[in-house]
């Protein structure tokens, strides 16, 4: 194997005791290579670029020897790649192709007939960059997606850069939809220039190769470090970065106070077709790029990679506002920013007149994707935290391409008609109309109290289950570090917050307005219980249970209707009280006092915030003793007490009183919660009893 090679601007990520352990495997070792690929960013993004292996096998009905191209199938991330994403086809039948191709009128029609390929039965469903790949001889082809290559293909002159960086050893192909035709033109490219090392893609990205897994990923890493060396030197050579920088950016810490004061509207203003979930980035690169002096000129232009375009929409919306603008009222926000976001939809709406087709999808959402807040920062909203999430990536990607393109020549995007072709592609659409069903809380955003254990945990699992994004919060961070460790990555945030103080609900808030964009659903589930009788009642026992359930509810709707507000969206709250607010016994003065005030409270708050759809709930548990921390310590003790009983015997007493016998758990609680807001969406100021029925607590 070749000595490792230092690079400056990519990571070389090869590990040879990995790679030995795959020896004589060329599919492990062609996902392995893809793996490492897509660890990079500046390689390629989420889902960009495609990798690919040839082997021989055995043809399963002739039993003589096949060539087999082994290769990311659609809609899949080189980075996360396993061997259930790959599709396995004839190469030859891939070539007998040629004959039934009748021009670019047709291309959609190879798709299908790639079907007719497969190796393998079982196979992902072939991308449409395959004809890319399989009319290429070489056993290991990557193509990719590098800022520094794309920076290339993009530039004006684009062609003689690729000269003048690689001589003669790279070829170079204009700009063309990726199909079966593209993968023709691949072809012809290599035959006229034989002994090359890879082609770049104009106005799109790199394919190179090698004879082994190694050499293709060693090929691939030089190439690309070749093209960023290349923009360093001219960066150095030229003048300041985007014509140099227009305006400062705020401090750090008000950045992120003005984003989390913002991201709501924006929410809202975005959430006119569908509601959209947010990130928000104030990364280094974001900054340049916002406060220079031409941003004014690159960011009506668009990207230029199909894949940046497709996740970024056709351009960014520049927000008119001024850095430390005054962002308090909400609503005056709002009337400020909307001309703005009806201007950007009118200019999307005659995008697509202008370019559509007589077969064309029907329009979808106008709003944009990406927003730009000079001085701040970046906001992206799409239908789920990793899809704006990746977004934002792929627009910092474009941010790079367009800072290199400008360093070497003059930045240029794609035209207007071939992104709309892109966009609107009939075969894109197929593949998001293969999308699974979106799930019932699926571009929602919950924040739970109480979430490091219990019951808090148990709605936050249920929620997150269920497809929300969940906002975390309890007073122990430890506890709460290990709950939000069992969530998938963009599922779930967490912040310390004690709900007794205002400023620390509202520090809460913000995590969650720069995590996803605003929040939908709140639930108080933080509590405490103390069992005693009045004599023995302190008033630090009665100030501590009024402070954490009632005072703790009031904050955090009040916070949690002023978000909803600002968004303009419907809303849910939902209250987790207790059977004890409607059931007179014995030793609960106080903490039964809390229960019927929180559940009052909530009576209250319904009939006031209805106008703004906002729905507000209770759900009243009893005795969930597994699972549950209230029953941690004296409150056992002191219910075992007051009935008799010893601490032991607790669940089953609990159980037995109840008119189904039931023990209920912290998920059956959840159950109602999720009931509330992702069913009964016509139902407000409403007590659900999850007690197993007592019929001393019956509302009516």
């Amino acid at each position: 194997m070749s000595t490792v090679t230092t690079f400056q601007h990519v990571d070389y990520l090869w590990d040879e005791a990995k790679a030995a352990a795959l020896a004589g495997d060329e599919v492990g070792l062609f996902l392995y290579r893809s793996n490492i690929l897509g660890a990079d960013l500046r390689i390629t993004n989420y889902g960009g670029g495609n990798t690919s292996c040839k082997t021989i096998e055995k043809d399963p009905l002739t039993g003589e020897d096949t060539e087999v191209m082994w290769i990311k199938g659609s809609g899949g991330d080189i980075g996360t790649l396993t061997r259930k994403g790959v599709a396995a086809l004839h190469v030859k039948k891939l070539h007998d192709l040629k004959s039934r191709y009748q021009g670019l009128d047709f291309e959609d029609e190879m798709v299908a007939l790639q079907l007719h390929c497969l190796y393998d039965l079982d196979s992902a469903a072939p991308s449409i960059d395959t004809p890319l790949h399989g009319l290429l001889p070489f056993p290991h082809i990557d193509h990719l997606h590098p800022d520094a290559l794309i920076a290339v293909a993009a530039a004006k002159d684009s062609q003689a850069i690729t000269k003048e960086i690689w001589g003669d050893t790279m070829g170079w192909v204009p700009w063309q939809r990726p199909g079966f035709d593209l993968g023709l033109q691949l072809e012809k490219c290599l035959n006229e220039n034989p002994g090359i090392r890879g082609i770049v893609l104009g106005s799109h990205g790199l394919f190179t190769w090698g004879e082994t897994s190694y050499e293709c990923y060693m090929n691939s890493l030089q190439v690309i470090e070749m093209a960023a060396q290349y923009i360093e030197d001219k960066m150095a050579e030229g003048g300041p970065v985007f014509g140099g920088q227009k305006l400062e950016s705020l401090p750090q810490e008000q950045r992120k106070q003005q984003a989390a004061k913002l991201a709501p509207v924006l929410r809202g203003l975005c959430s006119s077709h569908k509601r959209m979930v947010g990130h928000f980035t104030d990364d280094e690169r974001v900054l340049q790029f916002i406060n220079s002096k031409d941003l004014s000129k690159l960011a009506p232009l668009g990207t230029s990679c199909p894949d940046h375009f497709l996740r970024t929409k056709i351009q960014p919306l520049v927000l008119s506002l001024a850095a430390d603008a005054d962002l308090t009222d909400g609503t005056a926000v709002k009337t400020r920013l909307e001309p703005a976001f009806e201007q950007y939809r009118k200019e999307y709406a005659e995008y697509y007149e202008t370019c559509k087709h007589s077969n064309s999808p029907a329009m979808r959402d106008p709003n944009p994707v990406v927003i730009l807040y000079p001085g701040v920062g970046m906001f992206t909203f799409a239908k789920n935290k990793q899809t704006a999430r990746v977004a934002s990536e792929f627009y910092i990607n474009a941010i790079n391409v367009m800072r290199g393109a400008e360093a070497i020549s003059e930045y240029t995007a794609l035209p207007r008609q071939e992104a709309f072709n892109i966009e609107y592609w009939l075969l894109e659409e197929a593949k998001l109309q293969r999308m699974p069903k979106e799930q019932p809380l699926s571009r929602r955003i919950a924040i739970i109290t109480g979430a490091g254990g219990g019951i808090g945990k148990a709605i936050a699992d249920k929620l997150a289950a269920e497809g929300a994004c969940v906002v975390l919060t309890d007073i122990a961070e430890e506890r709460l570090q290990e709950a939000n460790a069992t969530f998938a990555r963009d599922a779930s945030t967490y912040a310390v917050c004690d709900v007794t103080n205002a400023d620390s609900i509202a520090a809460a808030y913000d995590k969650a307005c720069l995590e996803f964009g605003g929040v939908d659903i709140v639930v108080h589930s933080a509590g405490l219980a103390i069992s005693k009788p009045i004599e023995s009642t302190t008033l630090k026992d009665w100030d501590i249970l009024q402070n954490v359930l009632v005072k703790g509810q009031f904050l955090m709707a009040k916070e949690g209707v002023a978000v909803m507000r600002k968004q303009g969206l419907s809303g849910d709250i939902v209250n987790i009280a207790s059977k004890n607010g409607l059931v007179a016994g014995p030793n609960n003065v106080g903490y039964g006092t809390a229960k019927a005030a929180q559940q009052h409270m909530t009576r209250l708050l319904a009939a006031e915030v209805a106008a703004d759809k906002i729905r507000v709930n209770t759900v009243n548990p009893d005795g969930v003793i597994v699972g549950s921390k209230i029953w941690e310590g004296e409150w056992a003790e002191g219910r075992a007490k007051a009935y008799g009983i010893t601490v032991e015997e607790l669940p089953a007493y609990y159980a037995k009183r109840n008119l189904l016998n039931e023990i209920i758990y912290p998920d059956d609680i959840a159950n109602g919660v999720f009931a509330l807001v992702a069913i009964l969406d016509k139902s407000t100021g409403n007590i659900i009893n999850v007690d197993g029925g007592m019929a001393n607590a019956f509302v009516r």
